[in-house]
């Protein structure tokens, strides 16, 4: 029987994650109401940040890594179809025209591509190690430079419309990706990359969100007419994110008690079903 260290377990930081998410996704949801408080958000900055961290942990574990990646990818091919028939063809849009536009596993799934080429360029396999973590970082350019060189693909409503819906659901583009942003997926890089030197990559990570979410946001914010300091802290809060390095650092390094498939299904599941319920709401104040 394994002795339980001090510290939080990843069943721990999934947990914590998950209930800061539905706290966030409420207030998503609902906050056309003006009846959920906005500190449901504010808390909840610490989710993304705990899932990137176990996705990283599980992936270094796992025994079967075509099938983790496989799980994640048709999640993030599912949803990313649900949204762009939202997106494109405005299918199951609320009455204000909102439509969900959550994807983490996309994130995910391109990241653990990008890992698995650490991997692979650690073993000195730099053919498909190089493969691997540029494709994903090269596939927006790709895409764009074949749009250029063959115009005719967006002039033809039935090519352009499957291209639109290749780069949003199976294979998207990390830099469209609606879920987190460039610091996200750079800082999941990083903490792979490093994964070995555990300090060293919490501190990289911490620096990258805090440059992308603080720093950046706030020389972009500043030239807003009537901005203030006060609103990195009420309006442009989402470097709260970088306080989750604290629960990281408190990781022991055990799996925990299990709960291993809760999250694969409860965020598709929970996502709907928190739309679903802020159509009606929507509908019934109207």
């Amino acid at each position: 029987m394994l002795k339980q260290k001090f510290g939080l377990s990843g069943t721990a930081l999934k947990m914590m994650a998950l209930v800061l998410m539905v706290l966030d996704h409420i207030h998503y949801f609902f906050a056309f109401t003006g009846v959920v408080p906005e500190w449901f958000s504010m808390a909840a900055r610490l989710s993304a940040p705990l899932f990137l961290f176990c996705t990283v942990e599980g992936f270094a574990h796992t025994h079967d890594r075509k099938r983790y990646f496989l799980r994640i990818w048709a999640i993030a091919a599912a949803m990313g179809t649900v949204e762009f028939f939202m997106m494109y063809a405005g299918a199951l849009r609320r009455g204000d025209g909102f439509y969900p536009m959550n994807a983490i596993f996309q994130q995910f799934m391109m990241l653990c591509i990008v890992w698995q080429g650490i991997d692979w360029l650690r073993r000195r396999r730099f053919v498909r190690g190089l493969a691997a973590v540029l494709l994903p970082l090269a596939w927006p350019f790709m895409i764009a430079a074949l749009l250029n060189a063959v115009p005719q693909i967006q002039q033809e409503p039935i090519v352009s419309t499957i291209v639109a819906w290749i780069i949003t659901a199976p294979l998207p583009l990390w830099t469209a990706v609606t879920d987190g942003g460039w610091w996200y997926f750079f800082g999941g890089i990083a903490l792979y990359a490093l994964y070995r030197r555990k300090r060293l990559r919490l501190a990289v990570w911490a620096a990258l969100t805090f440059l992308g979410e603080f720093v950046l946001v706030y020389l972009q914010a500043r030239s807003f007419p009537d901005f203030t300091f006060s609103q990195m802290f009420t309006t442009y809060y989402e470097w709260f994110g970088v306080v989750a390095v604290v629960p990281m650092a408190l990781y022991n390094g055990q799996r925990g008690s299990g709960h291993k498939q809760l999250f694969y299904w409860f965020y598709p599941a929970h996502i709907y079903l928190l739309y679903g319920a802020s159509c009606l709401v929507y509908a019934l104040m109207q």
